[in-house]
């Protein structure tokens, strides 16, 4: 294996991680209440403008700002549901749709007024000066050690959510909720407290994503689109509601994206068009997505 692919599939495995904990927020909302959240890319954005702003003013480096990141968007996501989707959660489709819809346009634009549309970044973060910012894996092959630590970061964030879900009676609830919310109801599980969680947790997700992500991409309002963008994509070929699908299509999706251009020999303006191609021949084999069920 060729130094060049050896690189692109670290890079690939490690972006992947954090395409995962993204889609892995945007998917848990889909199973609690069958939502798409169009304003997840913006929740992403404000993410990082939280983790830029704690260091712009208060010189507080991402990585110790991410639980602060974390908890903020964990209340930006329990506002959401309670100031808008609580009122649209018996709507048609379509008026839900234009409601997540039309919060990420009012978010954008109103980054874009309060902030502008300048790109932005934290200068020197304390990742970028270990170890010169990189690390060697073998002869001439080098990872960055901020997307090092984003990609650690967001496997420990995706377990615990996943432990979460799994492993405690709070997750039960939750399962149960997306199972059938009135028969939940009817065994003293308040649907309205669990909605409130998954939110909080979803948004929390792209919280911390958001904070690793300021150590080492720009800032600006438009940033949470291509992400948003991507996580669509992974929900749906790992399969709607499913977050061990989230997880196996962050890291492929990452994969194709890093490391197609130099397998395929192709330009790597064209490595978008790879994925996609990827996504429609798996919902043209099994529409329901990798994990997904009917």
């Amino acid at each position: 294996m060729s130094e060049a692919l050896i690189q692109a599939v670290a890079s690939g495995i490690l972006i992947g991680a954090v395409y995962a904990l993204i889609s892995a927020g945007l998917s848990l909302i889909f199973g609690l209440m069958e939502i798409v959240n169009f304003a997840h890319g913006e929740f992403l954005m404000l993410a990082m403008f939280s983790s830029f702003w704690m260091w712009e003013l208060w010189q507080m480096d991402p990585l110790a700002s991410l639980p602060i990141t974390a908890l903020l968007l964990f209340g930006v996501g329990v506002l959401t549901n309670r100031l808008l989707i609580a009122r649209i959660l018996h709507a048609p489709m379509l008026a839900q749709i234009f409601a997540t819809f039309g919060l990420g346009l009012f978010l954008r634009a109103g980054a874009q007024y309060i902030w502008s549309p300048d790109f932005r970044s934290v200068n020197e973060p304390f990742l970028s000066r270990v170890g010169g910012g990189r690390i060697e894996l073998v002869q001439g092959v080098f990872i960055g050690v901020p997307q090092l630590v984003a990609a650690v970061l967001a496997g420990i964030a995706f377990t615990l959510l996943a432990l979460l879900i799994k492993r405690t009676r709070v997750g039960l609830a939750l399962q149960a909720v997306a199972e059938d919310r009135d028969t939940a109801a009817l065994m003293g599980v308040r649907s309205a407290r669990m909605y409130d969680l998954g939110w909080g947790l979803g948004a929390a997700c792209v919280g911390v994503a958001g904070a690793v992500l300021a150590n080492f991409y720009y800032v600006y309002p438009d940033v949470g689109a291509v992400f948003a963008l991507l996580a669509y994509i992974i929900v749906a070929l790992g399969g709607f509601g499913s977050t061990n699908g989230a997880l196996v299509a962050g890291l492929l999706i990452g994969l194709v994206e890093i490391a197609s251009p130099i397998v395929l020999g192709i330009p790597s303006a064209y490595k978008y068009a790879l994925v996609f191609a990827l996504y429609l021949v798996v919902v043209m084999v099994r529409p329901q997505g990798l994990f997904g069920k009917f």
